[in-house]
């Protein structure tokens, strides 16, 4: 298990880290990678709640700075390779994921 890196608390004073790969929220898993706020369908909605938000983790907005730390952070763990096969199944079965959202199957 790698450590935290904390990235922000939010209004309710819930902690927004990275841990292993992944943005979390309270110590829950919300997102393995960042949404630039031009990419993001709702990014007119998340502008007005969030005017400083530049990316999207999940549904958690991000400033630049947040954004930053956590990027950074997503990669260090990335960079990490891990060559168990319990791993490899897990990068296999979320590039399958990937690949089924992006051609739009549910």
């Amino acid at each position: 298990m790698t450590e935290a890196v904390f990235v922000k608390c939010t209004l309710d004073d819930r902690r927004v880290e990275v841990i292993d790969g992944w943005v979390c929220l309270a110590g829950r898993p919300e997102a393995s990678e960042l949404t630039p706020l031009d990419e993001h369908p709702n990014r007119q909605a998340i502008l007005k709640a969030v005017p400083g938000a530049t990316h999207m983790a999940g549904r958690l907005p991000l400033t630049l700075p947040e954004a930053s730390v956590a990027q950074a952070a997503l990669r260090r763990a990335n960079d990490s390779f891990d060559g168990s096969p319990r791993a490899v199944q897990e990068r296999l079965q979320r590039a399958v994921w990937q690949k089924a959202m992006a051609e739009g199957t549910d």
